[in-house]
């Protein structure tokens, strides 16, 4: 089957959670957060950061258990429709529908649409744009028409049929394209190229001669809607990462301490999230003269335990701080290079053997995993850990 037939043939879908973070924020203190006629989350009132997700004024901190959580429950929501979902983001995901028309007894894709988008809303409370087509650049566009709300006409389900793709593209600047960046932007100001129209009126040869024959073609695809790329489940992320920037630069090595200590244990939080372990650990520290520099370490095992991962970025900071001592603006622990929790192999106890910086008994992951199924139950500020030596 020809690559024309297999995209036509395609049903692709994106559900975008509305307002996520705000959402999720107003349902976990409905009396608080959820009664405010503005809300900030992203930070607080005297810190500097960026802001996630805002309706205007009450500033409350990302909650980001309760959001890992959430969006948890909506994926499952999603898969009773289909196996082939890929979590794009925490409120982002793809559906692949191709092939299921049988299953749904004919029924257009729209109405499936509405029917999922009705689904996650009595299940888990939160509403979610659907948007459909051929292909996953038409799918995201048109999640992004189809959004409710003062700012965005649209209903909260668009589906733009095959065959109409062309068309629906038309409306749209190259800006506001995924993948053409500010730089690409500006090269194709330079020759007047500023919406899809601007590109559809050149000629091939045109455009190659001014972008380059792979550049052209790239493009000539993309304001058409043309995008081969298949929705793939279970897309394992390539690094976890958490960091703060401070509303007053930082320069006690305790206090980074302590910053540092909350960091390792979110990121590795979201790592056995994953069910992965991570073979490399990398610290981050902007200066207070925005002098950015970072370290990392693999050990001799992956590691996923909230002792193991403070004790490789602890060491890791300190040689940070010994290169270069001063006030410290940001903040930042990565976790990358993964292997699965259950393709590693079994470690040996080292409950009665001096352990290095790093290295992870069963102990430690057995405590990580039953802070994990405490803060689950009642919250992420159940348990906390105090500092302890690293080893």
């Amino acid at each position: 089957m020809d690559e024309a037939v297999r995209q036509s043939d395609r049903r692709i879908l994106l559900a975008d959670a509305d307002a996520f973070y705000v959402s999720v924020a107003r349902l976990l203190d409905p009396e608080g957060a959820g009664r405010a006629p503005c809300l900030i989350v992203g930070g607080s009132a005297d810190r500097r950061g960026v802001v996630t997700s805002a309706s205007k004024a009450m500033v409350v901190p990302v909650p980001w258990e309760a959001c890992a959580a959430k969006s948890r429950h909506v994926r499952e929501v999603l898969e009773r429709f289909t196996p082939v979902v890929e979590q794009a983001s925490s409120d982002e995901f793809y559906l692949d529908l191709s092939g299921t028309e049988g299953l749904y007894g004919g029924e257009p894709l729209a109405t499936t649409a509405t029917r999922i988008r009705q689904a996650v809303l009595a299940e888990t409370s939160l509403a979610v744009t659907v948007g459909g087509g051929t292909t996953r650049l038409v799918a995201k566009l048109a999640t992004n028409v189809a959004k409710p709300g003062p700012d965005h006409p649209g209903a909260g389900v668009l589906i733009v049929p095959s065959g109409a793709e062309g068309e629906f593209l038309r409306r749209f600047t190259l800006a506001e394209l995924p993948l053409v960046g500010p730089k690409l932007q500006e090269r194709l100001r330079h020759f007047g190229l500023r919406t899809v129209d601007d590109v559809l009126r050149r000629d091939r040869a045109t455009l190659v001669a001014w972008l380059g024959e792979r550049e052209a073609d790239w493009l000539s695809d993309r304001v058409r809607g043309v995008d081969d790329g298949d929705v793939v489940p279970d897309r394992e992320p390539k690094s976890i990462s958490r960091d703060e920037t401070f509303a007053v630069d930082v320069r006690d090595d305790a206090e980074l301490e302590r910053r540092l200590l909350e960091l390792a244990d979110r990121a590795s939080a979201d790592l056995r999230e994953e069910g992965l372990l991570a073979r490399t650990v990398t610290v981050k520290i902007r200066d207070a003269d925005f002098t950015t520099r970072q370290a990392g370490r693999t050990p001799p095992e992956p590691v996923c335990s909230d002792r193991a991962i403070y004790a490789l970025a602890r060491e890791l900071l300190h040689r940070l701080r010994r290169a270069r001592r001063v006030p410290a603006r940001l903040l930042g622990v990565a976790l990358s290079q993964f292997v699965r929790a259950e393709a590693a192999a079994p470690q040996l106890s080292l409950l009665d053997a001096p352990r290095p910086a790093g290295a992870e008994s069963e102990r430690d992951r057995v405590l990580a995993r039953v802070l994990d199924e405490v803060r689950e139950r009642f919250g992420p500020d159940a348990l906390a850990r105090g500092r302890t030596p690293a080893g």
